[in-house]
């Protein structure tokens, strides 16, 4: 035997591969044109949310191809299947938002039992839209096997009229048309260009928020996650990864060996200096979770707090992951942080290196303002803050990436789900200093935690996104901008604080201090909470009806099972 096949004997694969019995294993193998040593080789799954819902998956497929190769040509047996993806930007502003954030975690269902029922060995995640990356990240820490993950890259900027825009503008020019600022004939042309390219969102929305964090956790190799979809470049990444990955299997390093409490915690980092999506203190709880780490909300609050600004990106600042990657890439971001103190350097990576040997040869870029110098950031605190007190005992979470002015008082104004806010603005029925508050859309109530952008893109449109503050029990897209505060808990459909709140009550916001509160004392809420409620969700049967059933709070990622802590048998150790 040599070296590749050697290891054999102590990896999954074996259970189908290996002796007498699996004859009749071995026989689908043939069947579809392996041979004896592709047979007895390591087995890596390539998982790709490949489909044609939306740009960010269209180009997985290709990239797999290149993943493939790689695994070959270094001795393993790659076997390639797909997941699906639910795409926020097709999926916003209607029902199929419930379908979003639950998506993430049947990815992460889909791909386990895929690995669990074939005995794949290793794993190269492909990955392009919002949910898809952190329910790939989270299948790679629950599988525990060598894993690597591979963004699929970000679209490119289109053009309008001379100006650079993405589809951040298409949904705040929705607003500018619904009071006239924009005419239809403008807003067609528009939306024909904004999107010229394969890829996800080119902003640090979501998309980008959870690429940059696959390189700071140390599941990607470097670079890899800020090259955009249409370049290239992206297949060699995707070569090397599939090359690299028989070299972790070798060496037997895992994700969990990389996914540590120092490496969620560089995660945090470089959200809160790329001015990242709310979402990320969503998702982070719900990776550390699956490795059997207690990481919420407040821990990742904890690190926004104390990192600086520094990355002019979208939506709150000037520029998109192109630009980032052609001055130098997340690499530059992350060797900033490093030199200043607020990385850890002696965290394992898939390269076999730590994050302080990778950016080793990280050279500062003096030629561009794309990102600052942690000593000279934007601004001192991280682009995102949680907030608590108690109107959300639970915390909550706001982006203060580009915001002017970080405190807000106003009068509520309540809504029981979107869509009825949404009809509040386009109609402009609502008035300048008021709170809105969006509730019964948490993970439990709406189910699934929907995300707003619809409604504050056209607030924003309407010139009104420093006038008016949204509040909302659900989530907000990284595309969001304006007072906007999302994750409050406890969620209305439990019972929380924000399932009491009157019209007319003052809330106070405070993102220097970390404050959410609404004027009203305990007892009265006391005797509010009794007159309260439940109401029944939108669904009764369905997925969407389990996922309520099983799903908990956004404190904790939203998280639908016991995760790492529950955990009898690694299926890594099988």
């Amino acid at each position: 035997m040599d070296a590749k096949t050697n290891i054999k004997s102590r990896l999954p694969s074996r259970h189908v591969t290996e002796g007498p019995a699996r004859a009749p294993h071995r026989s689908y193998y043939y069947a579809m044109g392996l041979t004896k040593e592709q047979i007895h080789q390591p087995f890596v799954g390539v998982a790709s949310c490949w489909n044609e819902a939306a740009p960010c998956n269209i180009s997985l497929m290709r990239q797999a191809q290149a993943a493939k190769k790689g695994v070959a040509s270094a001795g393993g047996t790659p076997r390639e299947f797909c997941t699906i993806t639910v795409t926020d930007g097709i999926a916003m502003g209607h029902a199929g938002m419930y379908a979003s954030l639950p998506s993430r975690d049947l990815i992460a269902d889909s791909v386990e039992l895929t690995m669990r029922g074939h005995g794949y060995d290793a794993l190269i995640g492909l990955a392009g839209c919002d949910k898809s990356l952190p329910g790939m990240m989270m299948a790679m820490v629950r599988m525990n096997v060598p894993s690597i993950f591979i963004y699929g890259g970000s679209i490119l900027p289109g053009t309008w009229k001379g100006q650079p825009i993405t589809v951040q503008d298409m949904f705040e020019a929705v607003g500018k048309n619904s009071v006239g600022a924009l005419s239809d004939e403008d807003l067609d042309g528009m939306e024909q260009v904004a999107c010229p390219s394969a890829g996800a969102c080119g902003a640090q929305f979501t998309a980008n928020t959870m690429a940059t964090v696959s390189e700071a956790i140390g599941l990607a190799l470097p670079y890899s996650a800020g090259a955009p979809a249409p370049y290239e470049m992206r297949d060699k990444f995707c070569t090397l990864a599939g090359e690299k990955i028989m070299e972790l299997l070798q060496l037997n390093l895992r994700p969990r060996d990389i996914v540590t409490r120092k490496a969620l915690e560089n995660a945090a980092a470089v959200v809160a200096a790329s001015g990242g999506s709310t979402n990320a203190a969503l998702h982070l709880p719900a990776i550390a979770h699956e490795c059997g780490i207690e990481f919420t909300l407040f821990d990742v609050a904890e690190i926004f707090k104390k990192t600086p600004y520094i990355a002019d990106l979208k939506p709150g600042g000037r520029y998109v992951a192109k630009d980032m990657f052609e001055v130098g890439g997340i690499p530059l971001l992350m060797k900033t942080l490093l030199d200043n103190g607020y990385l850890h350097g002696d965290c394992m990576t898939v390269t076999g290196r730590t994050i302080a040997e990778n950016l080793k040869s990280v050279k500062w870029n003096p030629n561009q303002d794309v990102v600052r110098p942690a000593d000279k950031p934007i601004t001192v605190t991280g682009g995102v803050v949680g907030l608590k007190g108690n109107l959300a005992p639970e915390g909550a979470i706001v982006k203060v990436a580009g915001m002017s002015e970080l405190k807000f008082t106003g009068p509520a104004r309540c809504f029981d789900g979107e869509e009825a806010c949404f009809e509040a603005v386009k109609n402009k029925t609502y008035k300048e200093g008021e709170v809105l508050v969006i509730r019964y859309e948490g993970p439990r109530g709406g189910p699934g935690m929907r995300e707003m952008l619809s409604t504050t893109a056209a607030l924003y449109g309407q010139g009104m996104g420093g006038k008016v503050a949204l509040i909302t029990d659900g989530r907000f897209s990284g595309a969001t901008r304006g007072f906007c505060i999302g994750h409050v808990g406890p969620e209305a459909a439990v019972g929380g604080p924000i399932a009491l709140v009157k019209d007319g009550d003052i809330i106070t916001i405070d993102a220097v201090n970390g404050t959410i509160d609404v004027k009203v004392s305990d007892d009265e809420l006391a005797v509010r909470k009794k007159d309260w409620k439940p109401r029944e969700t939108h669904f009764g049967s369905g997925y969407l009806w389990k996922y309520a059933q099983q799903v908990g709070p956004a404190v904790d990622g939203a998280v639908t099972h016991p995760g790492g802590a529950g955990e009898k048998e690694c299926y890594a150790d099988s």
